[in-house]
């Protein structure tokens, strides 16, 4: 684990990395094409705004910078996928509330051996947030790769029969109500039980 911790970068140079790759009309990773292009430039638009936005509530606040904890986050994401632009800004607005969480990004792409550890219903689904214990690098938690609620929602669309961009048009609507709030519900218990370790 410690050689990918020492290939993570921060959320500045992550934002920074996204901002370039959107300048060359690009994205990141291997595959490329001008639909996750477009895709990567909308992402941009969505974390500079969720950056402004994103304010974490009182109680989740409270848990936070009560928590006695060195933790690194490794979130492992891509700049071309719209889950990890939506929770990505609010997961680095909870860990700026204790100086004991510290956040490091990996690109799926480059860390497929690490990715393929964490697979959700067998598929590559990213963000994927790891909790490492800061000392020894042990996993103490992960989560990933969107809220509960969000994951129900998508399942039931792909059961109707959805298509792609329908069902993200409605995923996308669904972040747009819910302003982090199921998120940030989901985090509350979750870095609790992972203090608890």
């Amino acid at each position: 684990m410690q050689s990918y911790i020492e290939k993570g970068i921060g959320y500045d140079e992550y934002r920074k990395l996204i901002e370039q790759v959107v300048a060359a009309g690009k994205t990141t990773g291997e595959t490329q094409s001008e639909e996750l292009s477009n895709f990567t430039d909308l992402n941009l638009h969505r974390m500079k705004r969720l950056d402004k936005t994103t304010k974490v509530n009182d109680s989740l606040k409270e848990t936070i910078q009560n928590l006695k904890v060195n933790w690194i986050w490794l979130i492992l994401t891509e700049g071309w996928c719209g889950d990890a632009a939506q929770n990505i800004p609010p997961i680095e607005k909870i860990a700026e509330e204790n100086d004991g969480i510290q956040t490091l990004y990996l690109l799926r792409d480059e860390n497929l051996e690490l990715m393929d550890k964490y697979l959700t219903n067998g598929g590559r689904a990213i963000p994927k947030l790891l909790c490492l214990n800061a000392e020894t690098f042990e996993e103490i938690g992960n989560w990933g790769s969107r809220p509960a609620a969000a994951d129900v929602l998508f399942q039931k669309l792909k059961a109707q029969g959805l298509e792609k961009p329908e069902i993200i048009e409605q995923i996308i609507r669904w972040y747009n109500d819910d302003k982090t709030e199921s998120l940030q519900r989901e985090f509350e218990p979750l870095v609790t039980r992972w203090a608890g370790k």
